[in-house]
């Protein structure tokens, strides 16, 4: 897919369904908001768990491998925020993005009329560096990656609330494929595939270079050159992945290329064809948009679904939320209503957020925790914008 340029007052947004087949192009209206709504720090919603919550981020190399999408780079570098549980909280709250960050992401999507660098004054609940709290081996991990160009921090709010839980989270930024990547001492890597024609294999291509970048993450976090401090708190035998568009996607790849993934999540993310070849026999759920992933509907993006459903043959579920947009289930659509941007989303962002947080967690809690969840089986009067299909 090409980029295209909109009409003024437009805001271009790109949604791939991370398998390349669908490429949307949504003009996204230019809501002007008050100037006061302008002018305010947008925040992230409150994490609902008892634990304070840290944060820190993590530098790591591959020398094993040279980066694939710039080929003269001989090593595979890796940006990776840790989120887990803390002892208390701390003095500083973390930062959500740096203003160039800022800039580089809202000026991807075309939007105007609010200041560049408003997101890196996005209030978090995270505190930078807090002390961890638990017992050796005592917490489950969760991987989380983005959607295709996007950076780490825009799951941020999905990852202070495991955290809050009792989770570990570590969310990568998968080098040159998102927009704005800082590295220490500030350089700042922009992604080198979001331009041009989105061919089918690009996101195969994706899917298992973000596969190797996970594997290559927990190789750090779990063994014996642990890259964090806190790393014995971890439970290698529990941990999961789960990730947005091209992420989700890419959770399928990196389960079948490693085995100490228990569990995994696709968040609105449509299949490359030639990841998912055999079966998968650990638990797996979909959870995205109706629009686009209605069994049965005929939408391309759906098929994928259902093709690899079949070769799912371990405990599963599919689930659609009602009224939703692809950033629904991000950070992006309740920032975006924040600072007076209509996303198109029937649901406010606030409540997709809320429901994407309690449908993660309890997918969670029941496969790495074993704890029984009834919200998974069966439609809830809590949640009624949330249908079970498959």
């Amino acid at each position: 897919m090409r980029r295209v340029t909109e009409p003024a007052g437009v805001a271009r947004r790109t949604l791939i369904g991370s398998g390349g087949l669908i490429a949307v192009l949504v003009a996204v209206a230019l809501v002007p908001a008050p100037a006061a709504a302008r002018s305010a720090a947008p925040y992230l919603p409150e994490p609902t768990g008892s634990h304070p919550v840290g944060t820190t981020s993590l530098w790591v190399k591959d020398s094993s491998r040279p980066d694939p999408w710039v080929p003269t780079v001989k090593h595979r570098e890796l940006m990776v925020s840790l989120w887990y549980p803390a002892r208390s909280p701390g003095r500083l709250r973390a930062p959500y993005m740096t203003a160039k960050e800022s800039g580089l992401f809202l000026g991807d999507a075309g939007i105007t009329g609010v200041p560049a660098d408003v997101l890196s004054r996005t209030r978090t609940n995270a505190f930078t560096d807090a002390k961890p709290a638990g017992r050796k081996r005592g917490l489950p991990l969760v991987v989380l990656s983005p959607g295709f160009g996007k950076p780490r921090s825009t799951l941020t709010a999905l990852s202070e609330e495991l955290a809050s839980r009792g989770y570990v989270v570590a969310a990568i930024d998968h080098t040159y494929e998102s927009v704005a990547t800082t590295f220490p001492g500030g350089r700042v890597t922009t992604c080198v595939p979001c331009e041009g024609d989105h061919e089918p294999s690009l996101f195969t291509k994706v899917s298992k270079v973000r596969a190797a970048d996970v594997s290559f993450v927990l190789d750090r976090l779990t063994g014996k050159r642990a890259a964090w401090k806190g790393a014995s708190l971890i439970d290698p035998s529990r941990i999961a992945m789960a990730g947005h568009s091209a992420g989700g996607a890419s959770t399928i790849a990196a389960m079948l290329g490693d085995s100490r993934i228990r569990a995994g999540i696709d968040v609105d993310g449509t299949t490359p064809d030639g990841i998912l070849d055999r079966d998968l026999t650990r638990p797996f759920m979909f959870l995205g948009k109706p629009e686009t992933y209605t069994p049965g509907s005929g939408h391309p993006a759906a098929a994928t679904w259902e093709r690899d459903w079949k070769l799912m043959t371990g405990w599963k579920r599919w689930l659609l939320v009602k009224g939703t947009v692809h950033a629904s289930f991000t950070d992006v659509l309740p920032l975006a209503e924040q600072l007076g941007i209509d996303a198109g989303a029937e649901l406010p962002g606030a409540r997709s957020l809320a429901i994407t947080r309690r449908y993660v967690r309890a997918f969670l809690d029941l496969h790495l925790l074993r704890k029984p969840q009834p919200l998974l089986d069966r439609p809830s009067p809590r949640y009624p914008e949330v249908s079970h299909h498959g």
